[in-house]
């Protein structure tokens, strides 16, 4: 069996990954699943945020280098990433020029890509799996709008919840600017929504099966994550 380390870049989905997705995995065969935050970011008054790819680079190849027996893997919102100048990350600029479907996983090649280039003829690379959220953690709580609902103490919301939901194909598909990002949607209808509170209560009630059934990006990042196991 495997140890696995995720990179995150915020608060709310280190709780997910600790409070939530590490019990799950650990059922699933996997030991010892925790997360990090990325560099600094618990520095940054508990804000996240994503660092230059230069710094991100660094830190994962670390990670590869100090534990022969960890795979390293990422959670970290596509639409945060930068995509210019020293600060850019792999694939992200040019990831506009493919489909919707396509952005994220073009962006983790890349990164997949620049982390073998670093390691050379070092085979740990099979130790690194990039996982990008296309469009923030809050976007896997619409997979069940119900219990996303109830388990804020917000019922009520459930039909506005089900209805931004009904816009998209997939939860990931929630779309991402300033005021339209999943986060943003639930913060309008729930004045002090706390993110790593209520984000973690409710993925506990919806549960990783709902997301796995609604978000197929996500689901494909557990499945390659559940191979470790074998």
């Amino acid at each position: 069996m495997m140890r696995v380390l995720v990179l995150v870049e915020g608060q709310t989905e280190e709780s997910f990954v600790n409070n939530v997705l590490a019990s799950y995995l650990g059922d699933h065969g996997l030991y010892d699943v925790r997360a990090k935050l990325i560099g600094n970011a618990r520095q940054r008054r508990g804000r996240g945020g994503i660092k230059p790819w230069k710094g991100v680079k660094k830190e994962i190849l670390s990670h590869i280098k100090e534990d022969t027996g960890r795979t390293v893997t990422t959670m970290v919102d596509f639409y945060g990433l930068p995509s210019s100048g020293n600060s850019g990350w792999p694939g992200r600029a040019d990831s506009q020029n493919y489909p919707q479907a396509e952005k994220a996983i073009h962006v983790e090649t890349k990164m997949l890509e620049s982390i073998g280039d670093a390691l050379g003829q070092d085979k740990q690379v099979d130790r690194f799996i990039p996982f990008v959220v296309m469009h923030e953690f809050e976007a896997l709580l619409f997979s069940d709008c119900e219990r996303f609902a109830d388990n804020i103490g917000q019922p009520d919301l459930y039909a506005a919840f089900q209805a931004i939901k009904d816009e998209f194909t997939s939860p990931e598909d929630i779309n991402d600017s300033s005021v339209t990002a999943p986060s943003k949607r639930v913060e309008g209808l729930v004045p002090g929504y706390d993110k790593p509170l209520l984000g973690t209560l409710a993925a506990l009630s919806v549960g990783i099966d709902a997301m796995r059934r609604e978000c197929p990006h996500f689901d494909s990042w557990l499945d390659t994550l559940e191979v470790l196991a074998d």
